[in-house]
C-alpha cells in the first residue's frame, strides 16, 4: 500500500470515529446558529471572568453545559454561569492551590486535586465539601470521574494513581504508575480503561477493575509527558510534551503508533492542556501556548487555521463546551482572567 494511501485511509478513518458521538449529541440542534462551525474557526471574546488572585490552573465546562468551574492557586474554586458570565458562588476549604478539577457526569459534584495532597469532594447544591479523599503523600495535580461517576482517579506528585469509591471514600487502589510526577488521569468514554501521563516521558493505560497496566508509550523525543487524554470516542490518546508538540496515538495498535503531530504553539516550563473541539461539521484540537496564544490545528490536515491573542502570558488551560461553539481559556499569575470564547 502507497504511503499517500495509507494516509487517505487514516484520515477518513479519524474522521469517521471522531464524528460518531458527536453525531449523537448534535443531531437535534443542526438547525441551531449556536451549533454552526464554518470551514475556518472564527472565536472571538464573550466574556472576561475576573475574580481570581492567582495563576488559573484549570477551567472545566459541566456537562449540562450550564456552568464553568474554575480552580486556582488562590485556593478557592469559582463556579461561572456560561451564559451570564456571573459569578454564582465560590468554593474554599482547600489549605494550598488547587492544580485540577473535574465534573461528575449529572453536573452535581466536583471534585479539586490539589497542592494540599487532598482531593476533595463538592456539592453544587449545598455548596459545601462532601468528601475529603487522603492518602496522597504530594501534591495531588490531576483528577477525575469515570463517566459513571462512582469512582474518582487521583494522579499525584508521589508518582502514583489512587482510585477512589466516591460514596464512602475509600481508596480502592493505588496504582505505582510513573516514576517520576504524575500529569494526568483521564477515564476513557465507558470507564474501564485511564489513561495517565508522568514527567517520566511515559503514558499508560490501565485496566480500571483490576488495576493492571495494559500499555505503556513512550513519547519518541523523551521529553516529560505534561498531558494525555482520549479522544471523545475513545479511540485515540491526545498527549502533550515539554517538546512543543501535541501528539494523537492510535493504541490498538501493538506498539501503539502516533498517528499526527501538531506543532506551531509554544511548551517548555508548563503542563499544558489541551482539549478537542468536535462537532457534526468540524474537528479540531485546541492548546494555549506560552507566547499568550490560543492555537487551533485541523485535526485532520494538522494545519494550524486560528490563532488567538488570548492572556498577557502562558495560557495552561483550555476547555471546550459539550455542546455550543464556546472556549474557556485561563493563565498565570501575570493574567488572572478567565475568557469565554465563542465562534461567530
Amino acid at each position: 500500500m502507497s504511503k499517500r494511501k495509507r494516509e487517505e485511509e487514516e484520515k477518513d478513518e479519524i474522521e469517521e470515529e471522531l464524528e460518531g458521538e458527536e453525531e449523537n449529541k448534535n443531531r437535534n440542534s443542526r438547525n441551531n446558529k449556536d451549533y454552526r462551525v464554518d470551514s475556518q474557526p472564527n472565536y472571538k471574546t464573550k466574556f472576561i471572568l475576573e475574580g481570581h488572585l492567582h495563576a488559573v490552573s484549570c477551567v472545566k465546562f459541566s456537562p449540562n453545559g450550564k456552568m464553568l468551574a474554575s480552580g486556582s492557586a488562590d485556593k478557592t474554586i469559582r463556579v461561572w454561569a456560561t451564559d451570564t458570565g456571573e459569578l454564582l458562588f465560590s468554593l474554599s476549604g482547600h489549605k494550598k492551590g488547587i492544580s485540577d478539577c473535574a465534573w461528575s457526569r449529572d453536573s452535581r459534584y466536583l471534585c479539586s486535586a490539589s497542592d494540599d495532597f487532598t482531593v476533595r469532594l463538592w456539592s453544587i447544591e449545598s455548596q459545601k465539601i462532601v468528601r475529603t479523599f487522603r492518602g496522597h503523600v504530594n501534591t495531588v495535580f490531576c483528577v477525575d470521574f469515570n463517566p459513571q461517576s462512582s469512582l474518582i482517579a487521583s494522579g499525584s506528585f508521589d508518582e502514583t494513581v489512587r482510585i477512589w469509591h466516591v460514596r464512602n471514600g475509600e481508596c480502592l487502589k493505588t496504582l505505582p504508575a510513573h516514576s517520576d510526577p504524575v500529569t494526568a488521569v483521564h477515564f476513557n468514554r465507558d470507564g474501564t480503561l485511564i489513561v495517565t501521563s508522568g514527567f517520566d516521558g511515559l503514558f499508560r493505560i490501565w485496566d480500571t477493575a483490576t488495576g493492571q497496566c495494559l500499555k505503556t508509550l513512550v513519547d519518541e523525543e523523551d521529553q516529560p509527558i505534561s498531558f494525555a487524554k482520549f479522544s471523545p470516542n475513545s479511540k485515540y490518546i491526545l498527549s502533550g510534551s515539554l517538546s512543543g508538540a501535541l501528539r494523537l496515538w492510535d493504541f490498538s495498535t501493538t506498539p501503539p503508533r502516533c498517528m499526527k503531530t501538531f506543532t506551531g504553539h509554544k511548551n517548555s516550563k508548563f503542563c499544558l492542556i489541551a482539549d478537542f473541539l468536535v462537532n457534526h461539521k468540524e474537528q479540531y484540537i485546541v492548546c494555549g501556548s506560552e507566547d499568550g496564544q490560543i492555537i487551533f490545528w485541523d485535526l485532520q490536515t494538522k494545519n494550524i487555521v486560528q490563532k488567538l491573542s488570548a492572556h498577557s502570558d502562558s495560557v495552561l488551560c483550555v476547555n471546550c463546551h459539550p455542546t455550543k461553539c464556546l472556549i474557556a481559556s485561563a493563565g498565570s499569575d501575570l493574567d488572572t482572567k478567565i475568557r469565554i470564547w465563542e465562534h461567530e
